[in-house]
């Protein structure tokens, strides 16, 4: 079977040794109820053996100098720590002085001094999902019994910051928490996080024979939209709010994922968030028994590339099924489209969130667009800027000082 060219993107495959598996039941989930895809296995966690098959694989494959492991769940830290020390030997062993830089994403709720120290020692990124303050977190993010879990986030924080953990924060904007988009900004400031990637939940359901309700991109009109899910103009007006503090104060010093993404449209480079790059299909994902998946988005059967016992993740990852995946990124966007003006910088955004219709009733259309439309358009004369000064190699943060001596035109109401 013919394979694309390995040198023509660097891969990427984010693994889940716990599989589907948490200690939390949050409302607005994709990814739990993944369980169905495998209800007749009885343990569904990565195996040691797999593990290193998948580190010594993974590695030879690479045609960087550089490796970035990434471990996400379910809830990771469901895993022990022995689990995770067995990955570091490991990359040692198979890493022929490769570069290796892992991150791993957790809830938080599970962090002890001794998973601190872990990370600390071994220079681990640490992803945080927390939904904000309190009352924004808790309405869903809840365990089995129906308990909050804010507190405990916070104090897994707490441990994370007294061991100079370096982390991140991944905070979901539900259709509850975009109502208030300073408050929740503002609370990231105040707990002193500095990295923040903002994920709209936009989700469908759509019944399914194995007990699974999520719907995927193509299930059509039946599939209904979800209540927790963002609707276009609140995203659209979150982003907004969000940007103006920012541009006023916080270039620089912090960093939003969307913000930077856009910049990265405007100048020409590559975004650092796949929903915004003009390509997609690099990165895969690898459940606990091996099987690999098209995108963290797309765990869907018909999304399935194989196994890592059949296949090997070159022949997965580079495969016309997955460079089909990829292409249709672009190739598959509506006439609508292709003829916005702001094209170049949301490339057509999640190929998840593209159901519904354009206005000549041509199928494709993303979800989100008239959101995103209303903030590129908002956010173009400061874009502008600091496109200007980046190209003339100056900071993008002078765009605060043009803010302060009214270089920018007013248009918000």
């Amino acid at each position: 079977m013919p394979i694309a060219n390995p040198f023509a993107h660097p891969m990427y495959v984010m693994a889940k040794p716990a599989g589907s598996a948490c200690n939390l039941a949050c409302k607005y989930c994709y990814y739990l109820e993944k369980q169905h895809l495998y209800k007749n296995e009885p343990h569904r966690i990565m195996s040691d053996e797999l593990l290193e098959k998948f580190v010594r694989e993974y590695l030879e494959s690479l045609t960087t100098p550089e490796a970035m492991f990434t471990w996400h769940g379910g809830e990771t830290l469901m895993r022990p720590l022995s689990f995770y020390e067995k990955v570091v030997r490991l990359q040692q062993q198979y890493g022929r002085s490769r570069r290796i830089e892992n991150s791993i994403q957790t809830n938080g709720t599970l962090l002890t001094a001794d998973w601190c120290k872990f990370f600390k020692q071994n220079n681990w990124l640490v992803g945080i999902s927390i939904d904000g303050p309190q009352e924004f977190h808790d309405e869903y993010r809840r365990n089995k019994s129906g308990a909050p879990s804010w507190a405990k986030v916070m104090r897994g924080i707490d441990l994370l910051n007294r061991y100079g953990v370096e982390w991140n924060a991944l905070a979901v904007v539900n259709d509850f928490n975009a109502d208030y988009p300073l408050d929740f900004y503002r609370f990231f400031k105040e707990i002193g996080c500095h990295y923040l990637q903002f994920t709209p939940v936009v989700e469908r359901l759509q019944a399914h024979a194995d007990g699974r309700m999520l719907a995927s991109v193509e299930e059509g009109t039946e599939a209904t939209l979800t209540d927790f899910s963002v609707t276009p103009a609140q995203w659209g007006e979150f982003l907004c709010a969000v940007f103006d503090e920012w541009v006023r104060q916080d270039v620089g010093e912090y960093f939003v994922q969307t913000f930077d993404a856009t910049l990265a449209n405007w100048v020409g480079v590559t975004p650092g968030i796949c929903s915004l790059s003009r390509n997609c299909g690099h990165a895969g994902a690898m459940e606990w028994n091996g099987d690999v998946y098209s995108c963290d988005h797309f765990v869907f059967p018909q999304y399935r590339l194989g196994n890592i016992y059949q296949k090997s993740l070159v022949e997965m990852m580079y495969s016309p099924q997955q460079q089909e995946f990829g292409a249709r990124k672009m190739g598959a966007l509506p006439g609508q489209c292709r003829r916005c003006e702001w094209l170049f910088a949301c490339n057509g955004e999640c190929p998840k969130n593209r159901f519904c219709r354009t206005r000549e009733g041509e199928a494709g259309l993303n979800y989100l667009c008239s959101g995103y439309r209303r903030f590129f358009s908002h956010v173009a004369p400061y874009m502008d800027f600091m496109k200007r000064e980046l190209d003339a190699q100056r900071a993008p943060a002078n765009v605060m000082e043009a803010v302060r001596k009214g270089l920018f035109k007013e248009e918000r109401n």
